[in-house]
Formats: structure tokens, C-alpha cells, sequence
């Protein structure tokens, strides 16, 4: 028998579109994994692909259902970037919490959804969102400066709700470097000590 010995079942090669497809996506993963580091250039191509994909809404002339879809998945997605990890709130918390007072002890920001995340998943987004635009199911007529004004509404009221929960428990989402202290410059008339011998 063939099995004995060998655990009972033989091993099965994977058909080579399945192998092709695994290799592929472990490039992809890494250079995904490469990419983790340069924040500004991963910013800007998403940004430079959102502007294609603004382009492309904007010669089409329709896929505005499309655009406010992303534009609250954003939103979303941005409320989670600057929300932290443990939220204050909820006094239930066994982790950390941000400290309230110049007495407890510093506690560093940790975000509900981290910088790499975030980014992937917008870019992500308007890659799918892309891709709608180009079958016409998705092109449903609406009168667009409706929705429009009604992002913009929710991202007000969202931002100033998210605003007045960082004011009240007293912090701040980005970090912006090394605290730097100013170098106190002592005149050189009273840093002389004079003996009297």
C-alpha cells in the first residue's frame, strides 16, 4: 500500500494556476510589507489615484451614488484613525486608558485603526470604486449636490462630535516628534562664582 508509512494520504500537487496565484500574492504581500516604512509616497500615489478616479466621475458624468459610498466609508474609516484604541468612555476597560491629570502616568496613544491600515484601506476603496465605474449597474441617477451637501453635513457633525471627545478627555491623534526644551542661556555675569581667598 501506498499509504502505510506515510501518514495515510498522499500529498496532492496543487494545480499551477493555484501555485502562480500563491506566488503571486506572496509578491504582492511583499512588497506591501516593503512599503510600510515611506508613509508620504504611499500617500501620495493614493492620492494621485483618487484624482484619477475623480477624473474618470468627472468625464463619465455619473457614479455619484459610487463617490458618496466611498466618501462615508471614509469617513469611517477616518473616525477610526483618530479614535483610540480604548475608549474613554467606557469605564468598563481592563487596558489602558489616556491619562486625565499631570499626575498619572503617561500612557502613549494607541489608535483603533493604525497609519498602514488606514491607508490600505483607502486605497483599496477607490480601487473598488474605480472598477465600479466601468459597469453601468452601478450608474444610478441621483441629483448629486444633495448628496453632496449631506456628506458634507455628516462630516461636520462628525468631526465636531470626534473634536469635543478629544477636548474632553485630553488628547491628541497625531504626534508631532520629540518634545524639544528650550536651553536655558545663563548670563556670564551671574554664572562666574567669585571666591573670596
Amino acid at each position: 500500500m501506498e499509504g502505510i508509512g506515510g501518514g495515510g494520504i498522499p500529498s496532492v500537487e496543487p494545480p499551477p494556476l493555484i501555485k502562480k496565484l500563491q506566488q503571486g500574492l506572496i509578491i504582492y504581500q511583499y512588497y506591501l510589507d516593503k512599503t510600510t516604512t515611506h508613509s508620504v509616497p504611499r500617500w501620495i500615489g493614493t492620492l494621485i489615484f483618487a484624482a484619477i478616479y475623480g477624473l474618470r466621475v468627472f468625464y463619465v458624468q455619473g457614479f455619484y451614488i459610487v463617490t458618496y459610498a466611498l466618501g462615508i466609508y471614509i469617513l469611517n474609516l477616518l473616525i477610526a484613525f483618530l479614535s483610540p484604541l480604548v475608549d474613554p468612555e467606557s469605564e468598563g476597560s481592563d487596558g489602558p486608558l489616556l491619562p486625565t491629570k499631570g499626575s498619572d502616568e503617561f500612557k502613549p496613544f494607541i489608535r483603533r485603526l493604525p497609519e498602514f491600515k488606514f491607508w490600505y484601506s483607502v486605497t483599496k476603496a477607490f480601487f473598488i470604486a474605480f472598477a465600479m465605474t466601468f459597469f453601468s449597474a452601478f450608474d444610478i441617477p441621483v441629483f448629486w449636490p444633495i448628496l453632496l451637501c449631506y456628506w458634507f453635513v455628516l462630516f461636520v457633525l462628525t468631526m465636531k462630535r470626534q473634536i469635543a471627545h478629544m477636548m474632553r478627555y485630553k488628547y491628541v491623534p497625531f504626534s508631532l516628534g520629540k518634545q524639544r526644551y528650550a536651553k536655558q542661556k545663563a548670563s556670564a555675569a551671574g554664572s562666574r562664582v567669585s571666591r573670596a581667598d
